[in-house]
């Protein structure tokens, strides 16, 4: 079977194939070397489930602004999430001019809790997330959502209530670490998930799939520290005398339900896919180990495919993040915004 003369041919019919695949169409621009990285009986299946991604999308979809204002909520959260514990009110997008960004006696004492190189990189996670907001309300424009209310969050978990189960996130640096952790490894997931529905547009698709980058970046580099110890001031940590070997700088499969499972595990677990999801598209745990599964053919096992190199399943999950589904990841957010506040549904 000719895969170049097929994409040649349906070009010939939709010049714009290519911009119609999802975060992965980048790999028909390096088809040659696509042989050596899998077998010739898994390239069919993989080749179904692009080309599903590609088509499937149903009328009832999301549309771009749709995602791109799901995409900005989150990002609300994990802005407000920095700001407040690191600099300022959270009133930068709410308050006059650009809020108060001072920073109080309170977020003095507690940045003083981590060492030089951890602070200088919750900085910059602070400041790209800032970013990654104007960003977002900039591309929507007038269709953008209203910033919410500093008073609409409550990042101990507590729903406005009383012992939250991260009560002391912005006094405990390691627990900060551990809420920031989550965050960003949901956003992660969720910009996956939300990256076919942005396939019509290639300038927003690159965007999007750039600020992914960036997430995934952020989730690393925390879970650098947290192997650390916010004191560390290495820029790079290793199991050794005051570190621990966990959590390693990438998921490996469910991750043990996270920083605090009872709140964390949906992140790492299997999402649900809704009535509108695109044929093709599944939404599996962080342990999964199948690739390019379609509606209509299973995917490759790749445990079971390069048996013979003996890897461990967990070497085969840590090399995909698995997307995950919009209700899922806003009963994620749910944990930390207040009981009745209606962000994320």
């Amino acid at each position: 079977m000719n895969f170049f003369q097929i994409l040649s041919e349906i070009e010939k019919t939709d010049p714009e194939v290519f911009e119609r695949f999802d975060s992965r169409r980048r790999v028909f621009q390096h088809m040659t070397g696509f042989g050596k990285k899998m077998t010739a009986a898994a390239l069919p299946l993989a080749m179904g489930a692009i080309f599903n991604k590609a088509y499937g999308q149903t009328s009832s979809a999301p549309s771009v602004n749709d995602v791109l204002n799901f995409a900005l909520k989150l990002e609300y959260l994990e802005a407000y999430f920095y700001n407040l514990g690191l600099q300022g009110d959270g009133t930068i997008f709410t308050g006059a001019g650009s809020g108060n960004t001072a920073i109080t006696p309170a977020q003095t004492a507690f940045r003083a809790g981590f060492s030089a190189t951890n602070l200088s990189s919750l900085n910059k996670i602070r400041t790209d997330e800032n970013n990654h907001v104007n960003f977002l309300r900039s591309a929507l424009g007038t269709n953008a959502i209203a910033a919410p209310a500093v008073s609409d969050f409550d990042f101990t978990g507590g729903k406005g209530g009383a012992g939250g189960p991260f009560t002391g996130v912005f006094t405990n640096p390691a627990l900060f670490l551990a809420v920031a952790q989550s965050l960003e490894d949901t956003g992660v997931r969720a910009y996956k998930g939300g990256a076919p529905y942005l396939a019509s547009n290639k300038d927003v698709l690159t965007a999007a799939l750039n600020i992914h980058s960036v997430e995934a970046r952020h989730a690393s580099r925390l879970r650098t520290m947290r192997r650390g110890g916010a004191t560390n001031n290495q820029a790079s940590a290793t199991a050794g005398a005051g570190t621990s070997a966990s959590p390693k700088s990438w998921i490996t499969g469910q991750d043990g339900g996270g920083a605090s499972p009872a709140q964390t595990a949906p992140i790492y677990a299997a999402g649900s896919a809704p009535a509108y999801t695109p044929a093709g598209i599944t939404f599996p745990a962080e342990d999964n180990v199948t690739q390019g599964a379609t509606d209509t053919k299973p995917g490759v096992n790749l445990q079971t495919a390069l048996a013979s190199f003996n890897f461990p399943a967990s070497a085969f999950s840590e090399a995909f993040d698995e997307p995950l589904d919009v209700p899922t990841v806003s009963a994620i957010a749910k944990t930390f915004v207040k009981t009745g506040v209606t962000l994320f549904g």
